[in-house]
């Protein structure tokens, strides 16, 4: 077994605390590969921002469960590289599935473990977020649970609709499963289509505007569980300049929309504390990929490609972080 510390990981419990008391919420940001890693880093680094790298079952799976440890190991050792000398760095499983794969992260230097039981009936979802935090808090790593169904598809996460969830069964299910923070249901959802084009309205312009988040689930919960860390899922806003990048350059997404940054800036300044992104980071990735290739037909070389679109992601990851989540300064 490898625990976290010894990677120089920290688990998210003083990081959250501190969220809620700032006003600010930390970055979770997904990530498959060595580039995407290396910008999260650089972004976090210099704008002094704790972060989350947050793997989903898939990507442990692309990556390499051996070589993401040492990936892990060297983020931190990076950061101290640019300068950061403590950084704060989580790593985290995103929408685990299982006790086994939980565990299995855990014993492979994971700082923090989300199990998902949310698709379950509500009491296989206590009893399997409570064995998961049983085993997890034995050696300090902290547990994210989930209640609320969000829509969309992203990896091995797929629904076709959303429930929002029940504020009332939030006492319940934080006291009987000890989970450390809980990610809720308020209308934002997975991938690049959060919303159908029915459910939205359009502006003068005639692009697509989304439904806003229920805020007044969002209070309810606040107000059951004060204090207590809520996540936000399927936050991406799916920058619509990347978006057109992508289909300048012969890529097909159409009517691709996501969570307007000004919902995700005031969620951020309530108890929310930690802010989930993934479809951005993939957004700004490939319209950089796709913009060499078309301009560069002749080009091979997969750091003449891969290098602009970690440049991209860089600063993505910093606008994020500091006009977003204004979680700049905070490590």
């Amino acid at each position: 077994m490898v625990n976290y510390k010894e990677l120089g990981l920290v688990n998210t419990k003083e990081m959250f605390a501190k969220a809620i008391k700032g006003g600010y919420a930390v970055p979770a940001f997904n990530f498959n590969n060595m580039e995407q890693l290396q910008a999260i880093i650089k972004a976090a680094a210099d704008t002094k921002s704790p972060v989350i790298l947050q793997v989903s079952k898939g990507a442990r799976n692309y990556a390499n469960p051996i070589l993401l440890r040492y990936m892990a190991q060297g983020a931190v050792d990076y950061a101290k590289s640019l300068g950061w000398e403590h950084p704060q760095i989580v790593l985290h499983l995103d929408h685990g599935d299982s006790f086994e794969l939980c565990k299995d992260c855990i014993d492979h230097g994971f700082s923090s473990v989300m199990i998902d039981g949310s698709h379950l009936p509500y009491e296989e979802n206590v009893a399997l977020t409570k064995k998961v935090c049983d085993y997890a808090h034995q050696y300090d790593v902290t547990v994210e649970g989930e209640l609320g169904v969000l829509a969309g598809v992203e990896d091995e996460v797929s629904s076709d609709h959303h429930t929002y969830t029940d504020p009332e069964e939030v006492i319940d299910f934080a006291t009987r499963t000890g989970c450390d923070s809980l990610a809720i249901s308020i209308g934002t959802s997975h991938g690049a289509y959060k919303f159908k084009p029915e459910q939205c309205t359009r502006n003068a312009d005639g692009k697509l505007v989304p439904p806003p988040l229920a805020f007044d689930v969002l209070d309810a919960v606040m107000e059951k569980l004060p204090g207590f860390p809520i996540v936000l899922h399927g936050s991406s806003s799916v920058p619509q300049d990347e978006v057109d990048t992508i289909n300048k350059y012969g890529g097909k997404l159409p009517d691709a929309i996501g969570i307007p940054e000004e919902q995700l800036r005031k969620a951020a300044k309530s108890a929310v504390c930690k802010i989930n992104i993934d479809s951005d980071s993939r957004l700004a990735m490939t319209a950089a990929v796709r913009k060499v290739l078309a301009e560069k037909p002749a080009e091979f070389d997969p750091r003449k490609y891969l290098g602009p679109a970690r440049e991209n992601m860089e600063k993505l990851y910093k606008h994020k972080i500091v006009n977003v989540l204004g979680s700049n300064g905070k490590a």
